[in-house]
């Protein structure tokens, strides 16, 4: 997307030939510039390039140091939640999602990912993630964290890269795709109210999707899906009722539920 940003792109100190390679990929990604990190700490590239953001390429994925405080692409609860999976036990998006090996799932907010490589996880090798994300700088990092994370479990990674990301608003995404395009489209547009007390949340509040979820979506979404439209949201929320939605999934003692609408045909 087109969206400009007061961000300077660079490395760490004294970075390979491969990390300068990969700050001029995200530089050309965000349409920002790329500048030489040299001896510079990073607030003297703050006040030298009048900016207050800084997407730096590092060894381990890019880090954006962001008046928010830091954001990069980790598993976050997705490593335990697919353990447990391992292990047998429950978990309430896959049920709610209804996923079966073989699943294809549209993430209309994909954020950090975890959902997404979650649902890739369990829809297995055959299975199909896209995930959009309207933030062009967490499109990026996620994006390039999906493609260059290596996990010491393989069927992790190999769902890591099932995923494919893409810089759009799901508004217009959505609109753009034929009917029956996807077994199952996904929202969680829960950055507005959120119940994470997590610091992984803290530095996407100024970069997340403020908006809530529209009607207009929810039936695009209806059209684009052939089996199930699922929402998630604060348990109890008013979003479910607002939106017509009665058919709600979760824990007993969770902080989230699940809406879903069943799609006809």
């Amino acid at each position: 997307m087109g969206e400009q940003m007061n961000l300077v792109v660079t490395t760490v100190h004294k970075p390979s030939s491969d990390l300068v390679a990969t700050a001029a990929e995200l530089a050309h990604l965000l349409n920002a510039p790329q500048v030489a990190r040299e001896n510079h700490s990073l607030n003297a590239l703050k006040e030298l390039y009048h900016t207050d953001t800084i997407l730096v390429a590092a060894k381990n994925g890019p880090v954006a140091y962001t008046p928010g405080g830091e954001y990069f692409f980790h598993l976050s609860m997705a490593e335990l939640r697919i353990k447990n999976l391992i292990n047998g036990k429950h978990d309430h998006m896959v049920t709610a999602l209804g996923l079966k090996p073989g699943s294809t799932v549209l993430d209309c907010t994909l954020g950090l990912g975890s959902d997404a490589i979650v649902a890739s996880f369990a829809a297995g090798n055959s299975g199909k993630i896209v995930g959009i994300e309207v933030s062009p700088l967490i499109a990026a990092i996620t994006g390039l964290g999906l493609k260059q994370l290596v996990h010491e479990d393989a069927a992790i990674t190999a769902a890591l890269r099932r995923i494919t990301a893409h810089n759009a608003d799901y508004n217009s995404y959505l609109s753009g795709l034929p009917a029956k395009s996807f077994d199952i489209v996904y929202f969680d547009p829960m950055f507005r109210a959120p119940v994470y007390s997590s610091s992984n949340f803290k530095p996407l509040r100024k970069l997340a999707d403020m908006r809530p979820l529209n009607a207009d979506a929810v039936t695009q979404a209806c059209r684009v899906a052939k089996k199930r439209v699922v929402i998630k949201e604060a348990k109890d929320s008013a979003e479910f009722e607002r939106l017509g939605i009665t058919a709600l999934q979760g824990g007993k003692y969770s902080s989230v539920q699940y809406g879903f609408i069943e799609v006809e045909g």
